[in-house]
């Protein structure tokens, strides 16, 4: 479904998982496959899997779908892919993120998480390319994100609906993750509003809270994920040192091309991942 101005999420009585199931609907009836079990969102300099984790049977533009939006920011596609496994596994992936610094609130932003619930996937698997704390890392490392922290001061639950967050990001799946590559590090994400970058004295608060990452992106999808009763994996790909921490001015020009350079490694090691699941 092409966006208008009356995006079915802008309606403050529109029930959010209803219109979730409606573009599960689209997505079975667009690509013929009635259900997934694995959903995998694909930040900046993850793009490459999506060819990696195996036959893609169907690709469609994520405007065609229900309640989704084109992506506002360079390194995301836009599209909607159905993925088969050597393993026999489907797998949603989903390169059309909303960041919540787009104003479209978050509803929107957790749209594709909820709408993977609904096509039957039990594993969300969340990527992004984000800033390191961590003195030790450098750009184009990945990260398994251990928590979070978010700084957004918003939340996709509404009315008094109170959800566990006490083990958000599965340790049997970074268990599995790590069991591929036993170098993998992880950290603590803390995802801001954006869009501009943190100060170095945000940073400094980040690092202070116990955060290991910066980003814009992950938490407020994660909370949705652990709402819908799925099950999460997620990986932050270190584009840059954060503000502060780095020397040289921050651009998104830096992230794009960090992860480009990352592409081929970090895509090779999440298909492995994601078959491993």
């Amino acid at each position: 479904m092409a966006e208008t101005s009356a995006h079915p999420l802008d309606d403050p009585a529109a029930d959010p998982f209803e219109v979730a199931r409606q573009a599960a609907a689209d997505i079975a009836r667009i690509t013929g496959v009635p259900r997934h079990d694995i959903a995998l969102t694909l930040g900046s300099g993850w793009g490459r899997a999506a060819e990696l984790i195996g036959e893609t049977t169907a690709t469609i533009p994520a405007t065609d779908v229900t309640g989704f939006s084109k992506p506002a920011l360079e390194g995301h596609v836009g599209t909607l892919r159905s993925v088969l496994t050597p393993g026999g596994k489907r797998v949603l992936v989903i390169g059309a993120r909303t960041h919540y610094y787009e104003g479209h609130g978050t509803r929107r932003v957790v749209h594709s998480v909820r709408t993977a619930a609904a096509t039957g996937a039990t594993t969300m698997v969340l990527t992004n390319g984000a800033g390191g704390i961590k003195p030790e890392w450098s750009p184009g490392q990945p990260v398994l994100i251990s928590d979070h922290i978010n700084l957004t001061a918003d939340s996709p639950l509404e009315g008094a609906t109170f959800v566990d967050l006490t083990d958000l990001y599965s340790a049997r799946l970074r268990d599995i993750a790590r069991s591929i590559d036993p170098t993998l590090d992880e950290g603590v994400y803390t995802q801001f509003r954006g869009p501009h970058y943190e100060t170095p004295a945000e940073v400094r608060m980040a690092r202070t809270l116990g955060g290991d990452i910066v980003g814009m992106s992950t938490a407020l999808e994660a909370i949705a994920a652990r709402q819908a009763g799925m099950e999460i994996l997620g990986f932050s790909l270190i584009t840059n040192l954060a503000a502060g921490i780095q020397e040289t001015p921050l651009s998104h020009a830096e992230v794009i091309e960090a992860g480009r350079e990352a592409e081929p490694v970090i895509s090779a090691l999440l298909a492995r991942v994601i078959e491993a699941l």
